[in-house]
């Protein structure tokens, strides 16, 4: 049974048989019994990004993994950190307790020092799921100024920015880089939060799908 917990870079949730580098969650929103979404597509804004393995412990996905056999938090899986921070998940401070300093001081560089719950709230207005507003289309211009590792949307679908080009995403891993100029005409939107592009900007440096190389 494939379960509906393979996550897009603007944070939907789909069916897919690839499993990526990262796991994570944002609490508790699937059955355990029936292994389905239940209602909400969150329940706390602390979204996180998580290392598939840790200290040998192995979790039934999405099955009663809690105190008392209760549903435990729902796993979702990531192609790749790039993936999972375009969706507005941040690094785990237990599993990933290094990536996690790192991005703090990044991203406190770029917003002003905050704790965790600031920044929590503060990536839940911004992200594609959880915000009111989506963002204002770029221009070109505009999106050569944006550091590797941001993600868009265009009319190719979701792309990434490395090294001055564009890859193409899938669940399953990247396609080949393409030129900026492609984009001429075409609506772009930006996807990955404003206040974690200030985190690349200021040399935070995600996990990429080894596709991407």
């Amino acid at each position: 049974m494939t379960l509906q917990n393979r996550v897009c870079p603007d944070g939907s949730l789909h069916a897919n048989t690839a499993r990526g580098f990262f796991t994570g969650n944002r609490g508790i929103i699937h059955d355990p019994v029936k292994k389905q979404l239940v209602g909400r597509r969150w329940t706390t804004p602390a979204w996180i990004c998580c290392s598939l393995e840790w200290k040998g412990k192995r979790r039934e996905v999405w099955g009663r993994n809690g105190p008392n056999r209760s549903a435990g938090w729902s796993e979702l899986f990531f192609l790749d950190e790039v993936t999972a921070l375009a969706a507005g998940h941040r690094p785990c401070h237990l599993c990933r307790r290094q990536a996690a300093i790192q991005f703090h001081f990044a991203y406190c560089s770029a917003n002003g020092e905050m704790d965790a719950a600031a920044k929590n709230a503060l990536l839940h207005r911004e992200r594609w799921q959880s915000s009111k507003q989506k963002p204002e289309p770029l221009t070109g211009d505009a999106l050569r100024s944006l550091p590797d590792g941001v993600m868009i949307k265009s009319g190719f679908g979701f792309l990434a920015i490395r090294n001055k080009k564009l890859l193409r995403w899938d669940f399953g891993g990247y396609g080949e880089p393409h030129e900026i100029a492609s984009l001429h005409k075409q609506p772009i939107q930006l996807v990955t939060p404003a206040s974690v592009i200030g985190a690349f900007a200021m040399g935070y440096q995600p996990v990429w799908h080894s596709s991407a190389s």
